[in-house]
């Protein structure tokens, strides 16, 4: 119950929403006091002219800037330590990230280390940041991750064979500057997981126990706009309205999720990536349904009201009936999206699993979740997910 508990919220960053606020750009730059900028990117979305745009607008004010995109689709611990010596090299005293998570999180984890000594390693977990690091803009390309405002960056480890997880408010960037036209151009696959990567976040912090009035109704606005418009924009990439609200409903599912943490999907989701190279969203994608249909006795009414919000036909049923109409919702948003993998297409056998519900079992998404697992039940998650 919430009535008897204290909750906080907290966002450190500062929105600015809308198509074509990448104009703005410099003027943030210069309230920041940023004289020179790293711009943190990918190979991709390089090639794609997105960082032109954004080099553009920082030359036409006179802002100086130095390109890092020495990115992977997992970013890695040590790509955090080369950005920051590419800044440090070249004298960048703000950072703006461009792209997915993957550059975001690198951005993210760049600004900190600019303002902290040591490695990025030794900030692993949650509140060990002793500082605020180098002013920061994240600039999203994708509607999923959310990490534009989130305190996480989560990175690999790649001898560990791990996914690292640094989150401290002073993760979180000074300014989301979210520009929906920059997501025009995404394929609709990247689209489909990124989105379903969305919904994973607003869905999974709605019924945990975590929750709290302020994240439940971004939770629900979320999902409303997910519901109405990811088919639209995987179908119809070019539709600016359904773009907006992707991204829109990242943003808010990610102001959600900042809070309460997540569930089972993301705790399984960080060792499978790690260990089987399966990109966030679509591991998320995998996982949702399979992981409601375990989580349902712990929050009927929530995942009644989830059906609800998916248009789902609850009327006159018992409140398990109704709950599962949450998960055939869920199912069948999936298949029209175009995503039906399984784990078992990634390599994932039977003989992964032991070593995947440990490693899932340390994340701290475990404790939140509305139904407690056993390492049994999570090694049956995953079997579920393989078919």
């Amino acid at each position: 119950m919430l009535w008897n508990r204290i909750f906080r919220y907290e966002l450190p960053t500062a929105v600015e929403f809308g198509n074509g606020a990448v104009r703005e750009l410099a003027s943030h730059v210069k309230r920041l006091n940023g004289t020179k900028v790293l711009l943190v990117s990918d190979p991709g979305v390089q090639k794609a002219g997105m960082t032109d745009r954004l080099t553009d607008v920082l030359a036409d004010a006179g802002i100086p800037c130095t390109i890092f995109n020495d990115i992977e689709a997992d970013p890695d611990i040590e790509g955090v330590m080369r950005a920051r010596e590419a800044a440090a090299a070249t004298g960048c005293d703000c950072v703006v990230g461009l792209g997915g998570g993957s550059a975001l999180d690198t951005a993210k984890a760049a600004a900190l280390m600019l303002g902290n000594r040591g490695h990025i390693r030794d900030y692993v977990g949650i509140g060990k940041v002793p500082g605020k690091g180098a002013p920061m803009i994240a600039v999203p390309t994708t509607a999923g991750t959310g990490s534009e405002l989130t305190v996480w960056s989560v990175l690999s480890d790649k001898q560990a064979k791990a996914k690292l997880s640094v989150g401290s408010t002073y993760n979180c960037p000074d300014v989301a500057l979210c520009d929906p036209e920059l997501t025009v151009s995404l394929p609709a696959h990247i689209t489909a997981a990124t989105g379903m990567d969305a919904l994973t976040h607003a869905l999974e912090s709605f019924v945990n126990k975590a929750t709290q009035p302020i994240s439940e109704g971004l939770s629900i606005q979320s999902m409303k706009l997910i519901a109405r418009s990811l088919r639209t924009a995987v179908a119809q990439g070019e539709n600016l309205e359904a773009r907006y609200d992707m991204l829109m409903a990242s943003l808010i599912a990610a102001m959600a999720f900042n809070p309460t943490r997540l569930g089972l999907a993301h705790a399984l989701a960080i060792p499978l990536g790690a260990h089987f190279h399966i990109p966030h969203g679509l591991v998320n994608a995998i996982l949702l349904p399979v992981v409601m249909q375990y989580n349902l006795i712990g929050n009927l009414a929530k995942f009644k009201e989830i059906a609800q919000i998916f248009g789902m036909p609850v009327e006159g049923m018992s409140p398990r009936e109704a709950a599962e109409q949450a998960v055939v919702a869920v199912r069948e948003l999936k298949r029209d999206v175009g995503i039906y993998q399984s784990l078992a297409d990634f390599g994932v056998t039977e003989q992964d699993l032991d070593t995947i519900a440990a490693e899932a079992m340390t994340s701290g998404n475990v404790p939140v979740n509305p139904r407690r697992p056993t390492l049994e039940d999570l090694k049956q998650i995953c079997r579920d997910a393989m078919a």
